[in-house]
């Protein structure tokens, strides 16, 4: 689907700009709600009264009117329709705001008023059903007291528009209370009870009797009435056929449209919503301002996403405690007691002389400057693919190569030990630090119980790492290697390892014999 159109139901939540936005004032509701239930009150009823007359002049077969029946009808029917309009557009407005005052007020709905709320526009149709009704026995009554021939013609043409019209109203009604309607439903757990009334399918079924059913036994009762009447000619039968085919065709396709739209809307807001949600926007949802199965397919869907924010709020804090790759782990069900052995390349930082500062300045102080220590630390091992396994106390242990496998994770570590030490002597001046890196074969899994547990690396590189960080902490620079690990990086220009040189051996403790060490090449 073209993002243009994507974006303009995004705008226009309730599917059309005449709705306005979701987060429009309760007084803009209130004048928006009130200017198109009028409107639509008043030109569904005059609709229906010009159906009355195509219907009445060209489809129900019947004798000419007296001259009596015209000047009755002349006076009465606009008289009546004008009366019924303005009451009914008066009465229904008035009576929607009433029951609708606490979403025109910002106040929050009850039970009883989301009950209200949802019932409104079956409301109205109900109201327009009674002056169609009352409409129906006026005109039929005038006709049989007047000219009795014509008091079927004019009972069914008053009936067969009066249904239409109150289909046409309730679908016209639903759309603009539809903001309403997402108020009302806000906060509201569908999924604990069923939505009264019919659902889509049985609304499908009703206004395909409205709008071609009716008509169709309007038809049928014409035929019959012209098969027992002699005086029907055959041209007369066939404008009927005609002319009610038309109503049939215009009325009940515009039905049809109404309803398939009222559908169709829900549906595409939860699939465009989807699609953003597939890009990423976590933070999507729509407002359900349907009261049917479709609201609850609204509503499941913003639950669905609050689940799938809580989930990733989670692993974004899991992954913040054990790395991103740990936590993806296990998320992907692949987390169990145990480890496997591979060679790997630690990284060990720790400060200098941190005691003697903590002791010199305030609490406030020694956090601040940790932070930042932390954050030089954690943000270069990050940038180059690396994991910080775990902070103690003042010091970092990170690994490259598990838990996912880096093909260079010697170069890896090496350059991030380098920027790092950089980094710290011009963004934490107050206190150095001592780094070490040693590449070697380690034990790498998921220690503790299984209750509690976490991944962590057990090795001679480890314990390697950690002594070279002690005579780092004396030497220019304050980073040194083992020459392993620069072997294990390339020495060619064009690789890590031509960045380092020799800088002789030592017994670290622990190790039978020396080991050869390295530091960076100083800068030219």
């Amino acid at each position: 689907m073209p993002l243009r159109r994507t974006d303009a139901r995004r705008r226009n939540p309730f599917g059309s700009r005449l709705l306005g936005a979701a987060d429009q004032s309760a007084r803009a509701l209130r004048i928006r709600v009130q200017v198109l239930l009028t409107a639509l009150l008043v030109t569904t009823n005059l609709v229906g009264a010009a159906l009355v007359f195509v219907i009445s002049y060209f489809v129900v077969p019947a004798p000419e009117p007296t001259r009596a029946t015209v000047v009755s009808l002349a006076i009465a029917v606009p008289v009546y329709v004008a009366a019924a309009v303005l009451v009914g557009a008066a009465v229904g407005t008035a009576t929607t705001l009433r029951a609708l005052r606490w979403a025109t007020t910002d106040s929050t709905p009850d039970y009883e008023d989301r009950r209200k709320a949802l019932r409104v526009p079956l409301r109205l149709t109900l109201m327009q059903a009674l002056m169609w009704l009352v409409a129906t026995v006026l005109f039929t009554g005038l006709s049989l007291l007047l000219q009795p021939s014509r008091a079927l013609s004019t009972g069914l043409t008053v009936g067969i528009a009066g249904l239409v019209s109150c289909g046409v109203a309730y679908l016209l009604t639903e759309f603009t209370l539809r903001p309403l309607a997402a108020r009302a439903l806000a906060g509201a757990s569908l999924s604990r009870r069923r939505p009264r009334g019919a659902g889509v399918g049985g609304r499908m079924v009703l206004f395909w009797w409205l709008g071609t059913g009716a008509p169709v036994v309007g038809l049928v009762v014409a035929a019959v009435v012209a098969l027992t009447d002699d005086a029907t000619s055959l041209t007369r039968l066939a404008v009927t056929a005609l002319v009610l085919a038309g109503v049939i065709l215009v009325f009940g396709f515009f039905l049809t449209v109404l309803n398939a739209r009222s559908v169709v809307a829900p549906i595409l807001s939860v699939r465009d919503a989807l699609l953003d949600v597939e890009r990423g926007d976590l933070d999507r949802e729509v407002p359900v301002y349907d009261g049917t199965e479709l609201g609850l397919l609204q509503a499941g869907f913003n639950e669905m996403v609050h689940g799938l924010r809580e989930r990733e709020h989670l692993r974004d804090m899991f992954g913040r405690h054990v790395g991103r790759e740990v936590a993806d782990a296990a998320a992907n069900g692949e987390v169990e007691l145990g480890g496997e052995t591979r060679v790997v390349t630690v990284v060990f930082v720790d400060l200098v002389g941190s005691t003697t500062y903590a002791t010199e300045h305030s609490p406030a102080e020694v956090v601040q400057v940790l932070n930042r220590f932390f954050g030089v630390v954690v943000d270069e091992v990050d940038r180059h693919g690396g994991l910080v396994n775990k902070f103690i106390g003042d010091a970092v242990l990170a690994i490259f190569g598990a838990p996912v496998e880096l093909d260079d994770h010697a170069g890896a570590a090496l350059a991030s030990a380098r920027a790092m030490a950089a980094r710290l002597a011009a963004e934490v001046p107050e206190i150095g630090a001592g780094i070490g890196v040693a590449t070697g074969e380690v034990v790498a899994g998921n220690v503790g119980h299984r209750e509690r547990f976490e991944y962590t690396v057990i090795g001679d590189a480890v314990n390697s790492a950690a002594r070279l960080t002690d005579l780092a902490k004396g030497v220019d620079g304050r980073l040194l290697a083992t020459w392993a690990t620069v072997e294990a990086a390339g020495e060619e220009a064009a690789q890590e390892g031509a960045q380092w040189s020799r800088q002789g051996s030592a017994l670290l403790r622990g190790r039978p014999q020396e080991t050869e060490l390295a530091v960076p090449c100083p800068r030219s």
